[in-house]
């Protein structure tokens, strides 16, 4: 299908995704995040797409939200804002919003919705950073099972140098990846930091120099590939679910998924592989 702010391109299982509106860097716009939530429901539902490969055109990864219509929506809600509204704090402000809301509302916009989107695909998904993560754009990248980096790449949790709060779900992400000290430190600055210190803190899991980020990318994306992509099915619930476990409940979980993938035919094959001394050739069954 042809899409207008993002490229596709299914390469020997390989799901490429690349980001695509040279005029903004890729900023994620809601029609380029209707676009890419559309490209991945067809992308799981795709027995031959076995792993996401997402990147962007250069010079950009993802520039973060496109901004245009922000003052029309800040016009918009002061003028339907109450006046005399009473002061509080922060916290207490939010909770009671919280709890009087009604149906759940993505204040964030659209392109919110892209970075749960991609964490909730059963499909291994990798990020191929080539540039500018910014505000959303770090939080698609986050959203990754795994981000690979270019050494000139650029992280910022850019929200709160425009007053906001990181609405991608990276105050979730985060802590888990780099501890809550650095978290903290990112989000309350705004600070852009490169590959090679996403590397040292724990963001990207390796860096490469600039020319050879998309060859390492697809060299490990077409490895997974070739993988019992049933079990890394599992593997990625297993490890979202144990977040939240104590380690006996993550066992019994663990042993209820073993069953079901002992029953796969890849399992069969890698038995079959293993006696007969050769590699084994799994089909995602």
């Amino acid at each position: 299908m042809a899409y207008e702010f993002i490229k596709t391109e299914n390469r020997a299982g390989v799901f490429i995704v690349t980001m695509h509106d040279t005029p903004t860097r890729n900023a994620l716009g809601p029609q380029m995040a209707d676009e890419l939530m559309e490209c991945l429901d067809s992308f799981e539902d795709d027995p031959a797409a076995r792993v996401l490969l997402l990147t962007g055109t250069e010079p950009s990864f993802c520039s973060g939200a496109n901004v245009r219509g922000f003052n029309q929506r800040i016009q918009d809600r002061e003028k339907g804002d109450e006046k005399g509204e009473e002061a509080s704090l922060p916290w207490g402000k939010m909770e009671s919003q919280y709890a009087s809301r009604g149906q759940k509302v993505a204040l964030g916009g659209q392109a919110s919705r892209v970075p749960l989107r991609i964490h909730k695909l059963q499909k291994p998904s990798i990020a191929s950073v080539n540039g500018h993560a910014i505000g959303v754009g770090m939080g698609v990248a986050l959203a990754c099972d795994i981000r690979y980096a270019a050494e000139k790449a650029v992280f910022s949790e850019a929200f709160s140098r425009m007053g906001l709060i990181p609405g991608d779900g990276s105050c979730w992400q985060l802590p888990r990846l780099i501890g809550m000290s650095n978290t903290l430190l990112l989000q309350y600055t705004g600070d852009r930091i490169d590959g090679t210190e996403a590397y040292r803190l724990g963001i990207a899991s390796k860096v490469f120099p600039d020319g050879e980020l998309m060859d390492a990318s697809m060299e490990l994306a077409t490895r997974l590939a070739k993988g019992a992509t049933q079990s890394q099915a599992l593997i990625k619930y297993l490890v979202h679910k144990s977040l939240s476990m104590d380690f006996e409940e993550a066992l019994d979980l663990a042993h209820v998924a073993q069953e079901q993938v002992r029953k796969t035919e890849d399992h069969k094959e890698a038995v079959q592989a293993f006696l007969e001394k050769r590699p084994a050739e799994f089909r995602g069954r």
